[in-house]
């Protein structure tokens, strides 16, 4: 274990990695469930897992916050409501907040392959970055390779299948931009971390659907982005809410152009996803 662990509750004097922000009482802490975490930061913000669910599921977030003190009082302070089970920071080091057998509240109000309670089937991660309201930085190469390396330790023990790792704009498009188009979904799935499939190209012309349109062509991208996951109603009207799912579409698996258009390229793309989704999920089926 690192040196840098508090392992001894409270009243431990180690050194902590990163200090802990004001406002924030310091808990019990617990022995972290990943080899590859370097301190643990307990949050008071957790609760049961609805009916005993076991966690099949990771959500990857960033903090969108300015700064590390600020994301942390937010997820480990008493009364925010919000929690994860691991935080990464820039340079690689890992926290731990919540017990993975604990219902961290780092998803809200979410929805994915027809269940609603993301928190209960789901381990979060946030990843410490300003977002899109402070700048939107890159993400550091070290920061990625914790965070490959720590979802590569959870899919083992979990069992969690590659298309059960997903950004939080996938489970809730119509309020999350994170971890956003910025993020190296294709360098985590060479690393055995998630689905994924080369865009298909950018080609000028061909045949769009925007906002607006009507008609069987909706209704089949409704129908194949349900049948993927997605939380979207089968209506064959493309309304505000099949753009926003759209757009959370292209935010992780056609990040070149993110417009809420279904080009050539972003319908290719969902396609040949589907054509590797395994035969055993199952998503319950969209209704319009």
């Amino acid at each position: 274990m690192p040196a840098s662990f508090a392992s001894a509750g409270p009243e431990s004097k180690q050194r902590r990695i990163v200090p802990l922000p004001k406002g924030i009482v310091a808990m019990q802490t617990f022995i972290p469930d990943s080899s590859v975490v370097s301190d643990v930061i307990p949050s008071p913000n957790f609760g049961e897992r609805n009916k005993g669910r076991q966690p099949d599921m990771i959500v990857l977030h960033y903090t969108g916050m300015p700064d590390v003190e600020s994301a942390l009082t937010r997820l480990c302070k008493a009364g925010t409501e919000v929690s994860a089970h691991y935080v990464v920071l820039e340079d690689g080091r890992i926290l731990q907040c919540v017990q993975e057998a604990k219902r961290a509240w780092h998803a809200g109000v979410a929805k994915w392959a027809g269940e609603d309670d993301i928190n209960s089937c789901s381990i979060g991660i946030e990843i410490i970055n300003r977002g899109h309201d402070w700048g939107y930085p890159d993400y550091p190469l070290r920061q990625i390779a914790a965070v490959i390396a720590l979802c590569r330790g959870i899919i083992i023990r979990r069992g969690i299948a590659p298309h059960r790792v997903l950004g939080h704009s996938d489970v809730a498009p119509a309020r999350k931009k994170d971890p956003g188009e910025k993020f190296p979904w294709r360098s985590l799935a060479a690393s055995g971390v998630g689905l994924f499939v080369e865009p298909a190209r950018i080609e000028p012309g061909g045949e769009t659907l925007k906002h607006g349109a009507e008609g069987e062509n909706v209704r089949a991208l409704q129908q194949a982005l349900a049948d993927y996951g997605y939380g979207i109603a089968v209506s064959g009207k493309y309304d505000h809410a099949t753009a926003e799912v759209v757009t959370a579409f292209q935010r992780h698996f056609r990040p070149e152009k993110v417009d809420g258009i279904a080009d050539t390229s972003t319908l290719a793309t969902l396609h040949a996803l589907l054509g590797i989704l395994p035969a055993d999920a199952h998503p319950v089926a969209a209704v319009g």
